[in-house]
């Protein structure tokens, strides 16, 4: 399954958070050689093909020097300073009008891969009017594909906030899929050690 079979679909990834505590914009560091931004970007085109938009706040302008010879459109989140929930109030507004669903997937969850979001994306396209959000940590979260109807509570979400409110709210239109890899984050040096290691981190043909 690939993005062209998909044409409803737009995949924003979201990388405009500072990196306080790693010290340094962790979306330019490298895992396999690759920046973790290209290897989100990557891993989401293979769902929504070229319908891939990066969102951009803290040190935008050194992170989008990487993303020259991307096709993805750069959004920037002028109030990222907010928290999470801006840069997920820009990747709603910058959607495509005929797209019919929106995956968000966060830059730092580094061990995702393109089978991971092929696997979410196959339940969202059997059940497109429901969410269809990744099951880890006991509890559904990011990433997610939220279809049309979600997007004004997505809109409504305000300060350092993930989606989850929007799930909880509609516990009973939510397809979980369970993803283990979604609960490894990249904050901080130390994760770096685990993670540069970790099987669950690989590079995908």
């Amino acid at each position: 399954m690939s993005g062209s079979d998909s044409p409803g679909l737009h995949a924003a990834v979201l990388a405009g958070g500072a990196s306080t505590r790693f010290g340094s914009p962790k979306q330019l560091v490298r895992l396999s050689g690759t920046p973790v931004l290209h290897r989100a970007i990557a891993n989401a085109s293979v769902v929504a093909g070229q319908s891939v938009s990066v969102v951009l706040g803290a040190a935008a302008a050194e992170i989008s020097l990487v993303l020259r010879q991307s096709a993805v459109s750069v959004v920037l989140n002028r109030g990222w300073e907010e928290g999470l929930a801006s840069s997920i109030r820009a990747a709603v507004n910058s959607t495509p009008a005929g797209c019919a669903g929106l995956l968000l997937v966060l830059a730092d969850q580094v061990a995702i891969t393109a089978d991971d979001l092929r696997r979410l994306h196959a339940a969202w396209r059997r059940h497109p009017v429901l969410i269809a959000a990744a099951l880890y940590g006991g509890a559904p979260g990011l990433p997610a594909i939220f279809p049309r109807w979600a997007f004004p509570d997505l809109l409504g979400l305000r300060g350092d906030r993930d989606p989850r409110p929007v799930i909880r709210r509609n516990v009973d239109r939510v397809v979980r899929v369970p993803m283990q890899n979604a609960a490894i984050d990249l904050d901080t040096p130390e994760d770096l050690l685990g993670i540069g290691t970790a099987a669950a981190v690989r590079t995908e043909p």
